[in-house]
Protein backbone atom coordinates (compact mmCIF):
# COMPACT_ATOMS: atom_id res chain seq x y z
CA UNK A 1 0.00 0.00 0.00
CA UNK A 2 2.77 2.46 0.70
CA UNK A 3 4.43 1.77 -2.46
CA UNK A 4 1.68 2.38 -4.32
CA UNK A 5 0.84 6.03 -2.50
CA UNK A 6 4.36 6.60 -3.13
CA UNK A 7 3.97 6.00 -6.80
CA UNK A 8 0.51 8.20 -6.90
CA UNK A 9 2.81 10.91 -5.20
CA UNK A 10 5.35 10.57 -7.81
CA UNK A 11 2.94 10.79 -10.67
CA UNK A 12 0.75 13.58 -9.38
CA UNK A 13 4.64 15.51 -9.48
CA UNK A 14 5.48 14.68 -12.57
CA UNK A 15 2.20 15.41 -14.51
CA UNK A 16 1.78 19.23 -14.22
CA UNK A 17 5.75 19.64 -14.89
CA UNK A 18 5.11 17.70 -18.34
CA UNK A 19 2.46 19.37 -19.18
CA UNK A 20 4.05 22.89 -18.36
CA UNK A 21 6.65 21.76 -20.73
CA UNK A 22 3.96 21.68 -23.94
CA UNK A 23 2.19 25.05 -23.59
CA UNK A 24 2.74 27.45 -26.20
CA UNK A 25 4.94 29.72 -24.07
CA UNK A 26 7.09 26.44 -23.02
CA UNK A 27 6.99 25.06 -27.25
CA UNK A 28 8.10 29.22 -28.49
CA UNK A 29 10.53 29.54 -25.92
CA UNK A 30 12.06 26.03 -27.20
CA UNK A 31 12.30 27.56 -30.30
CA UNK A 32 13.69 31.38 -29.39
CA UNK A 33 16.18 29.03 -27.34
CA UNK A 34 17.61 27.32 -30.53
CA UNK A 35 18.92 30.74 -32.13
CA UNK A 36 21.79 30.13 -29.50
CA UNK A 37 25.00 31.30 -31.22
CA UNK A 38 26.54 33.87 -33.20
CA UNK A 39 24.64 36.08 -36.29
CA UNK A 40 25.57 38.48 -38.69
CA UNK A 41 24.04 41.01 -41.44
CA UNK A 42 23.88 44.38 -42.70
CA UNK A 43 21.89 47.38 -41.92
CA UNK A 44 21.97 50.57 -44.06
CA UNK A 45 25.87 49.64 -45.02
CA UNK A 46 26.67 49.13 -41.02
CA UNK A 47 27.69 45.45 -40.19
CA UNK A 48 25.87 44.03 -37.76
CA UNK A 49 26.98 41.43 -34.75
CA UNK A 50 24.21 39.31 -32.73
CA UNK A 51 25.08 36.78 -29.88
CA UNK A 52 22.37 34.66 -28.45
CA UNK A 53 23.38 33.35 -25.27
CA UNK A 54 21.09 30.96 -22.61
CA UNK A 55 21.30 32.03 -19.45
CA UNK A 56 19.85 31.60 -15.61
CA UNK A 57 19.67 28.19 -16.04
CA UNK A 58 18.29 28.49 -19.22
CA UNK A 59 15.20 30.48 -18.09
CA UNK A 60 16.48 32.93 -19.96
CA UNK A 61 17.68 33.71 -24.11
CA UNK A 62 19.96 37.02 -24.10
CA UNK A 63 20.32 38.51 -27.35
CA UNK A 64 23.12 41.05 -27.40
CA UNK A 65 23.32 42.98 -31.03
CA UNK A 66 26.19 45.13 -31.72
CA UNK A 67 25.54 47.61 -34.86
CA UNK A 68 28.90 48.61 -35.72
CA UNK A 69 31.58 49.65 -33.24
CA UNK A 70 28.67 51.03 -31.02
CA UNK A 71 27.98 50.74 -27.71
CA UNK A 72 25.64 46.62 -27.59
CA UNK A 73 21.81 46.54 -26.72
CA UNK A 74 20.60 43.31 -25.32
CA UNK A 75 17.37 41.70 -25.52
CA UNK A 76 15.80 39.45 -22.69
CA UNK A 77 13.28 37.12 -23.57
CA UNK A 78 12.08 34.73 -20.75
CA UNK A 79 9.15 32.97 -20.04
CA UNK A 80 6.23 34.31 -17.71
CA UNK A 81 2.71 31.55 -17.59
CA UNK A 82 1.68 31.71 -21.14
CA UNK A 83 3.51 34.50 -22.52
CA UNK A 84 6.67 35.37 -23.50
CA UNK A 85 8.32 38.69 -22.43
CA UNK A 86 11.06 40.65 -24.26
CA UNK A 87 12.62 43.58 -22.34
CA UNK A 88 15.06 45.51 -25.08
CA UNK A 89 17.89 47.56 -23.20
CA UNK A 90 18.16 50.26 -25.93
CA UNK A 91 20.80 52.68 -26.69
CA UNK A 92 18.44 55.61 -26.78
CA UNK A 93 18.63 54.78 -22.96
CA UNK A 94 14.73 53.13 -22.90
CA UNK A 95 13.63 49.76 -22.41
CA UNK A 96 10.35 48.87 -23.63
CA UNK A 97 8.88 45.90 -22.22
CA UNK A 98 7.00 43.26 -24.77
CA UNK A 99 4.55 40.42 -24.13
CA UNK A 100 4.54 38.10 -26.90
CA UNK A 101 0.66 38.38 -28.27
CA UNK A 102 0.81 35.93 -31.00
CA UNK A 103 2.96 32.52 -30.91
CA UNK A 104 3.38 30.93 -33.91
CA UNK A 105 5.94 28.53 -35.40
CA UNK A 106 9.07 30.05 -35.49
CA UNK A 107 9.54 29.02 -38.96
CA UNK A 108 6.11 30.38 -40.20
CA UNK A 109 4.37 32.76 -38.83
CA UNK A 110 7.07 33.60 -36.31
CA UNK A 111 6.24 34.76 -32.25
CA UNK A 112 5.46 38.48 -31.94
CA UNK A 113 5.70 40.87 -28.99
CA UNK A 114 3.84 44.13 -28.69
CA UNK A 115 4.73 47.11 -26.39
CA UNK A 116 3.50 46.79 -22.35
CA UNK A 117 4.97 49.82 -20.90
CA UNK A 118 8.25 51.62 -21.79
CA UNK A 119 10.79 53.07 -18.74
CA UNK A 120 13.71 55.42 -19.24
CA UNK A 121 12.36 57.82 -21.30
CA UNK A 122 12.59 61.40 -20.46
CA UNK A 123 9.69 62.72 -22.79
CA UNK A 124 6.58 61.34 -24.36
CA UNK A 125 7.84 61.73 -27.83
CA UNK A 126 11.19 60.14 -27.57
CA UNK A 127 12.10 57.17 -29.74
CA UNK A 128 11.51 53.93 -28.78
CA UNK A 129 10.49 50.22 -29.92
CA UNK A 130 6.78 49.37 -29.59
CA UNK A 131 6.96 45.77 -31.35
CA UNK A 132 8.80 43.19 -32.37
CA UNK A 133 8.39 39.76 -34.37
CA UNK A 134 11.12 36.85 -34.74
CA UNK A 135 10.95 34.47 -37.88
CA UNK A 136 13.59 31.83 -38.45
CA UNK A 137 12.55 30.60 -41.74
CA UNK A 138 15.77 28.03 -41.40
CA UNK A 139 18.66 26.83 -38.86
CA UNK A 140 21.23 29.73 -40.70
CA UNK A 141 18.73 32.62 -40.86
CA UNK A 142 16.97 34.81 -38.68
CA UNK A 143 14.68 38.03 -39.11
CA UNK A 144 13.58 40.30 -36.82
CA UNK A 145 10.84 42.67 -37.63
CA UNK A 146 11.15 45.74 -35.12
CA UNK A 147 8.18 48.56 -34.78
CA UNK A 148 9.11 52.18 -33.58
CA UNK A 149 7.41 55.19 -32.01
CA UNK A 150 9.38 58.67 -32.40
CA UNK A 151 7.49 61.98 -32.21
CA UNK A 152 4.31 60.53 -32.55
CA UNK A 153 5.10 58.52 -35.89
CA UNK A 154 5.43 54.90 -36.28
CA UNK A 155 7.61 53.22 -38.20
CA UNK A 156 9.06 49.66 -39.15
CA UNK A 157 12.90 48.20 -39.24
CA UNK A 158 13.81 44.70 -40.66
CA UNK A 159 16.91 43.23 -39.84
CA UNK A 160 18.28 39.94 -41.65
CA UNK A 161 20.84 37.61 -39.98
CA UNK A 162 22.82 35.15 -40.98
CA UNK A 163 23.95 32.11 -38.54
CA UNK A 164 28.39 32.71 -38.25
CA UNK A 165 28.55 28.95 -35.92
Amino acid sequence: MRATTLLLVALALLIPANAAETTPSAVAFKQLSSLAGEWEGVQDGVPLRVTCTLTANGSALMETEQPGNESPMITMFTRDGDQLIATHYCSAGNQPQMISTKIGDLEKEGITFALVRVTGMKTPDDWHNTGLTVTQPDKDHMTQRWTYQYKGKTGTTVFRYTRKQ
